[in-house]
């Protein structure tokens, strides 16, 4: 087969494919841990409290997990078999510096590679209130995000320190 005779095929291109990572991982039911990462509700949560009720006259034995949204610090409960399978979300934490916040509330983010990163909101509450305090003073301020089922949150902040 020549090369002419695949000219009229589409090529597919792959150059600006992400990682390909899925957003969740499944996990049994039984090997979940305190302070690992589940979703309950659609929602990536950390594991708060489990407990495991016994085999009953039919079916497995259960697992309590109570969960909080890594996010809005909502409290979930789910309840499933232990032989089954839950999703676990990938989580992953990156620190930033602030390079400033727009007059719309959005953090100007600097990353490793020198690039900026423009599309997070200042966080409500007092972690947001603390940022800007920070930056109109004229500190260096490092952010925390964490990202998880396709969304990202600043979770912490702290103040660099002068060397």
């Amino acid at each position: 087969m020549s090369d002419t005779e695949n000219d009229d095929i589409p090529q597919e291109d792959y150059t600006n494919a992400g990682s390909g990572a899925s957003l969740t991982y499944p996990v049994q039911c039984s090997s979940l841990r305190k302070n690992g990462h589940v979703v309950i509700n659609n929602r990536p949560c950390k594991v708060v409290e489990m407990s495991t009720s016994k085999t009953g006259k039919h079916g497995h034995a259960k697992v309590n997990i109570t969960g909080i949204d890594i996010f809005s610090g909502k409290k979930y409960e789910e309840i499933c078999p232990s032989t089954h399978n839950i999703d676990v979300p990938n989580v992953s934490r990156n620190e930033y510096s602030v390079i400033y916040i727009t007059d719309d509330s959005y953090l100007s983010l600097l990353k490793e590679d020198g690039t900026t990163k423009d599309d997070l909101k200042v966080p409500e509450g007092e972690i947001g209130e603390n940022i800007t305090a920070a930056i109109d003073a004229g500190k260096d301020v490092l952010v925390t995000v964490i990202s998880a089922l396709g969304e990202e949150g600043v979770v912490s902040y702290k103040e660099k320190s002068e060397k």
